[in-house]
């Protein structure tokens, strides 16, 4: 009796040093192609020289593996102490594009912002921390729901080798390749036995041995190339202001305050989803560490050449679908991602999985966040509060008109289409409006209610 009551909870359990690592890399392999896409993007838009571009993919994984170690082992008043894997968010693309594209600005516009909306929100995480009664289930769920479905077309695309257009409007020649969808397929099936036959370890890891499957019938296929990988460096250290000190503009800073408050908004429905999974229920202190290190992370971005990071909705997935709760497999995952910063040549190698690899693992991890949405959908109160139906029906309207219309907001003017543009933050706006409309402010009563229900729905 007294063993039990002595054993830690699951998330802050020690799991064998050679487990942790391998599960560790799984989810590193999970976020790694959605890690560097931004950088990618934002060095075509820029057209920045290839050197510069490795440089601040480099230090974006560095920074991405700092802010990851943040999240989950904690340091001071900052992370959440739960299994979180940090990377770029989407949200920042179109405001880094337009301050770098200013020429008085360029890249240290671009970090000088970053590092002002980090602190923003570091100083904003204490108020975001009393929204959480505009939280309940209804609005997590539809917003969990909403996530799962809006990045599925990722995984999609993924599936078939890329983007179904190329940067100049044609379409791509090879989107959808025989050869793509058939190692694609061959990778779920992969990760299908192993979840359904093997045991223990081996099933935790299926992910990452589909991926590794398909990595080698790629190679075997000749899509895999590794011509550059002599030219790379094996030690690169990551240089704090490299492109010169940062360029503070208050309009640069105002759109980046803006995307802070967007990722927060996320993150708060991501890290309640995420107490729910591992039955540690997000306490509004937890939440305020979880959010003050975001606000660090874009700090800690902005300094070392990269972006304002949050957590990643497919790594919570990989959460759900393995089963493993502990933090410290996300400890290493962030240990992973700084060695992959500072040597090249590791980097090299993991960015040579092609993305048809990684497509089918990006649509059972995608998938899982959806399902889990659903999850929380099916424990709302329908009957005695009869707006929630319409609540989440409206909600998740909303917020596919983006996937489904891409068009649809485009006469609204340029700056609200970082609002438009995300079905997520669509879903979000909606989700807690609606809820104020036909909930109100909720009482203190309900909040501890729904904590419970929470909780209770956790341990089951």
């Amino acid at each position: 009796m007294d063993s039990k009551v002595a054993q830690p909870h699951p998330v802050d359990q020690h799991l064998p040093a050679g487990q942790t690592a391998l599960l560790g890399f799984q989810h590193v392999l999970v976020m790694y192609s959605a890690c560097i896409v931004v950088p990618l993007i934002l060095g075509a838009a820029l057209k920045l020289p290839k050197e510069q571009l490795i440089l601040i993919i480099n230090a974006d994984l560095f920074a991405a593996g700092l802010a990851s170690l943040i999240q989950s082992l904690g340091w001071w008043k900052f992370g959440m102490r739960m299994p979180v894997m940090m990377g770029v968010t989407f949200t920042a693309v179109t405001p880094m594009i337009a301050i770098g594209s200013n020429p008085a600005l360029g890249l240290p516009g671009i970090f000088g912002a970053i590092i002002a909306s980090g602190i923003f929100g570091v100083l904003m995480a204490p108020f975001m921390g009393r929204f959480l009664r505009f939280f309940p289930s209804v609005v997590t769920g539809s917003v969990l729901l909403v996530i799962g479905i809006s990045l599925m077309k990722v995984g999609i695309d993924w599936s078939a080798g890329g983007q179904a257009l190329m940067p100049d409007g044609s379409a791509n020649p090879d989107y959808g390749r025989p050869l793509y969808l058939s190692i694609s397929l061959g990778v779920l099936v992969v990760i299908l036995l192993l979840s359904r036959f093997a045991r223990g370890f081996v099933s935790n890891i299926a992910v990452l041995l589909g991926v590794f499957a398909g990595f080698c019938a790629a190679w075997l296929a000749g899509e895999v190339r590794l011509d550059g990988l002599g030219s790379e460096a094996w030690l690169a250290p990551i240089r704090p202001f490299a492109f010169g000190m940062p360029v503070f503009d208050p309009l640069a800073i105002v759109s980046m305050c803006l995307v802070m408050l967007v990722t927060m908004v996320e993150s708060t429905g991501m890290f309640l989803a995420l107490g729910q999974i591992v039955g540690k229920p997000t306490t509004p202190e937890r939440l305020i560490r979880g959010l003050r290190a975001d606000g660090l992370g874009a700090v800690i971005g902005g300094v070392f050449n990269a972006f304002p990071y949050t957590s990643f909705s497919q790594n919570i997935g990989l959460v759900t679908m393995t089963g493993i709760k502990t933090r410290f497999v996300c400890v290493a995952g962030g240990l992973i991602l700084i060695a992959l910063g500072l040597f090249p040549k590791m980097a090299y190698i993991v960015a040579a999985t092609p993305p048809f690899v990684l497509g089918a693992a990006a649509l059972v991890m995608f998938g899982m966040v959806a399902v889990m949405g659903i999850r929380i959908l099916a424990t709302v109160d329908y009957e005695s509060q009869r707006g929630n139906a319409l609540l989440a029906a409206i909600s998740v309207g909303m917020g596919v008109i983006p996937l489904l219309s891409p068009s649809f907001f485009s006469h609204l003017p340029a700056w609200s289409h970082v609002v438009t543009d995300s079905g997520i933050i669509l879903t979000t706006i909606t989700a807690i409006t609606l809820n104020l409309l036909f909930n109100g402010l909720g009482t203190r009563q309900q909040s501890a209610d729904a904590a419970s229900r929470n909780a209770l729905m956790a341990d089951a």
